[in-house]
This record gives C-alpha cells, structure tokens and sequence, in this order.
C-alpha cells in the first residue's frame, strides 16, 4: 500500500477498552496506534460507577487521565480519526481512514463498543444514560427507592424486573405493546407487585436529560423518575466482519477467552464483545487483550 505507515498493532478504538490494550502493549514496547473518533458510547452519562478507584467519577475524566498515562509510552500514538475499511494483505492488515490516511499492522485490535439503536419516542435520546439507563449495576444504587419503569417486554423485562426489584418495591413495567409474558411469568409479577403498561409512549418529558414524567398513547400520564430500557444495537463498524470476524447470535463480535476474534491476528474486546457493558469490564477486556497480542507477536518473533 502506497504511502503506508507501520505498526505492530493498530487498535481501533480509544476508549476505555482500547487504552487499557494500548497500555499493556505500550508496556512491552510494542508500536502501537489508536485510531479513535473522540466519541465514545457513554457520553451522556454524567459519572461512571461500579469501577473500584473510580466510583462516581465523570467517564471523561476518566478517559483523559487514561490517555495521559498511556501516552507517556513513546511507542504508542493516537489519532483522532475514524477507520472506514480494512483488508489483509498477506500477513499484514491495511486500515484506511476517514482523513484518508493509510496504516499497516500485524494484529488488530476493535475496541470500538456498538451503537445504540434509539427508539421513535420523543425525549429518549436525550435522557439515554443520564435518567433512562440500560444497566442496574451501573446506575441502579443512584436511582433506588424512586418510582421505575422498565421499557422491555418478555425475557428481557423479566430479567431486568428481577435485578431492579432489590432496588425499588415502585416498579411498572411498559411493554409498548401486547405484553409477552408466560403464566409462571405473571405470577412473579403478581407476587412482587410489579404493574404492566401496554401502552406506547408518546414522549419522554425532561430536564437536560432528567425525567419529569411520560405521556402514554392515551395522554395519560406516569411520573416516573427513572427508566431501564433494553434497546437494540448494532456494531460500529462493519470492518469486522469485512475482514471474516463471525458475529453471536445477539451480534456482538465472537471472541474467545483470551479476546482473539475468529480470524487470525484480530482480538477484539469491550462493549462489542460482552452484553455486560461497564468501564470496569471494558479496561479488564482491554488488559486481557493488550496481553494476548503481546504473546503472540512475541511467540511469531523470538
């Protein structure tokens, strides 16, 4: 490729997965670049939680710390950019950008979590992460007590009901349509007092992303102060799957344990791996994958 740069790895991504991987290969004087758009998936959210050291901190603040530590290793450099296409060539993976630059590396590592499918309802987009959340773990202890809905229906509702009930008795669930549950399935309900609304939600009233109320299809109106939602994703790129890289049912990226993709010399880690999305996990994936990268180019090289 005409007017490539070399790596050892290019990682695709630079968020908290991302710079956790860059780190361990920075660590072991690997020549790296991140490629990363500047826009990661939490940016609505005000603090992260659940992440020990960390707990209650702004995820930017988060990230920026991250980026200084991992930018003291000389061998590793960051690009804000976007990759639009990659292809193997021989034993080499070619990456190209947005910018219209070229870069060449001997493993790969997409970092680049996945991008939430909205929903049509007024105001969703602009509560998402702040009062409308998708994880207990992450969000659930600032929320407990308060009145909640849960906008999902069958498995899904039943799974997210079970883990909220220990952190609010004030629980509804919004099916946004004809509610999908089994006999046994109502019954727990029954027994926890958790209510279901069939309706559709016209529009999520708020305050710079706080709930005030929700108006229902038939203008009625529920004050709830908090909401879980189980929405639909899709990865970020499509480079992945371009390259071979199988997908799981669910569509997120197929990785074993050690973070390698189902195509030789690709790993992949963070949202795009694992239904479990937090910062926490990501930085553990991260860790995990900078290290399977380092042993392979180390077992291909010594």
């Amino acid at each position: 490729m005409k007017n490539t740069i070399d790596f050892e790895v290019i990682i695709i991504g630079g968020s908290y997965a991302g710079l956790s991987a860059a780190m361990a290969l920075g660590r072991s004087l690997r020549n790296v670049l991140i490629i990363d758009s500047g826009l990661p998936c939490n940016r609505q959210t005000p603090k992260s939680h659940n992440f020990i050291t960390n707990d209650g901190v702004k995820p930017d603040e988060i990230a920026a710390i991250a980026k200084s530590e991992v930018l003291k290793y000389e061998t590793v450099k960051l690009l804000k950019d976007v990759a639009i296409s990659g292809k193997k060539v021989e034993n080499r993976f070619n990456i190209r950008t947005k910018l219209g630059k070229e870069f060449s590396a001997q493993k790969l590592i997409f970092a680049t979590g996945v991008t939430d499918i909205m929903p049509g309802i007024k105001g969703f987009s602009e509560c998402w992460g702040i009062s409308v959340v998708h994880c207990p773990y992450c969000h659930g202890y600032e929320i407990r007590n308060k009145k909640t809905g849960i906008i999902a229906n069958g498995d899904k509702a039943i799974h997210l009901a079970s883990l909220v009930n220990n952190l609010t008795k004030d629980l509804t669930i919004l099916t946004l349509g004809k509610a999908e549950f089994n006999e046994e399935q109502l019954l727990k309900l029954k027994k926890y007092n958790i209510t279901i609304i069939e309706k559709d939600i016209l529009e999520i009233v708020h305050v710079n992303g706080k709930i005030k109320n929700v108006i229902l299809q038939d203008n009625s109106i529920e004050n709830f102060s908090a909401l879980y939602a189980s929405i639909p994703f899709k990865q970020h790129l499509d480079i992945p799957e371009l390259l071979g890289c199988e997908l799981t049912e669910p569509g997120y990226i197929a990785v074993d344990v050690f973070s390698k993709t189902t195509v030789e010399g690709v790993f992949a880690c963070g949202d795009n791996t694992i239904k479990m999305r937090s910062v926490a996990n990501a930085v553990a994936q991260g860790n995990i994958a900078g290290a399977m990268v380092n042993m392979e180019l180390t077992n291909e090289q010594f």
